[in-house]
């Protein structure tokens, strides 16, 4: 049964020194007067613009921004990452060269502002696993592009592996300290050879926008609570900075979960819970994202 409130993504393309660049645009009917937000959501390696938005299996729990998107009357697209996977935040200078992400971001931001109505003050970004490696390179290549960014599941490189971000933003970044793929705590997998990169741990990336932001120690925090009674995962929500509409940092720390984005109505089968660790169901990612979202806005430089 075809769920009316999400909005229907389309494939769209564009032209890029690279070649053409495919993604899945879904934007609300008609015209508004006062700009929409937009929502970039970048999907996982091994996985796809389709996979993201509830299109191939398994769907992912981020599909639910096309919900939020309809009620919200905003704006979602979700780039392909394309052969070879995403020029993120670990890639080296002759392969930005041959294929610039950052740049392909960029541009899909500027033709949605140009094409669809979209608020150049309210471009929001959200990517996982890899594309958590790839939101950091676009929060730290493009900053005056976003109003605010969202990593799921994945920590930031260790000091002077990349560049480092320079401009503040309002962060929300979400991890899990059983994942068994992009380690919490930081460093790689001895299993996974060649296919990871050793990470900071996803506090240490808090605290790395935490401290560009010049945001106070002490957090709010917030212990959401448990969707079921013998429940195995738990989150605790910490929140630095009070205003909703002014620079922010937070971090969603789950409890015994794994490489799963956590979601009570997007759930995965159990098979693959059993290669990524539990899933948790206390959140749902996409709304906690669009909570931390809605308010902020970018600050454009004045012209003239």
């Amino acid at each position: 049964m075809t769920n009316v409130s999400s909005l229907l993504p389309t494939p769209a393309s564009l032209d890029r020194p690279e070649g053409k660049r495919r993604y899945l645009l879904a934007a609300p009917a008609g015209a508004t007067s006062g700009g929409r937000g937009l929502v970039i959501v970048l999907h996982g390696a091994g996985a796809s613009a389709d996979q993201v938005l509830g299109l191939s299996f398994p769907p992912s729990p981020l599909s639910l921004w096309l919900d939020i998107a309809a009620r919200e009357q905003l704006v979602v697209i979700a780039p392909d990452a394309g052969k070879g996977g995403w020029s993120d935040c670990f890639a080296s200078e002759a392969r930005v060269a041959r294929k610039d992400d950052v740049r392909f971001i960029g541009a899909l931001i500027e033709h949605a502002i140009a094409s669809h109505g979209v608020d150049p003050t309210r471009v929001y970004l959200i990517g996982v696993s890899r594309g958590g490696w790839m939101a950091y390179a676009a929060a730290t290549g493009i900053p005056h592009k976003l109003a605010a960014f969202s990593v799921v599941l994945a920590g930031m490189p260790p000091p002077g592996r990349s560049k480092a971000p320079g401009t503040p933003l309002p962060a929300l970044i979400f991890g899990c300290t059983a994942d068994p793929l992009i380690y919490y705590h930081g460093g790689k997998p001895w299993y996974a050879l060649g296919f990871a990169e050793p990470v900071r741990s996803i506090e240490d990336s808090v605290h790395a926008w935490r401290e560009l932001a010049g945001l106070p120690d002490t957090p709010e925090v917030v212990r959401l609570a448990a969707s079921e009674v013998r429940a195995r995962t738990s989150v605790t929500r910490y929140m630095w900075g009070q205003a909703p509409d002014g620079l922010q940092v937070g971090l969603y720390r789950i409890e015994g979960a794994g490489h799963a984005e956590p979601s009570r109505l997007k759930r995965y089968p159990r098979f693959i819970n059993w290669l990524t660790g539990l899933q948790n169901a206390d959140l749902e990612v996409a709304e906690a994202a669009w909570e931390f979202f809605r308010e902020k806005r970018a600050k454009l430089p004045m012209s003239g």
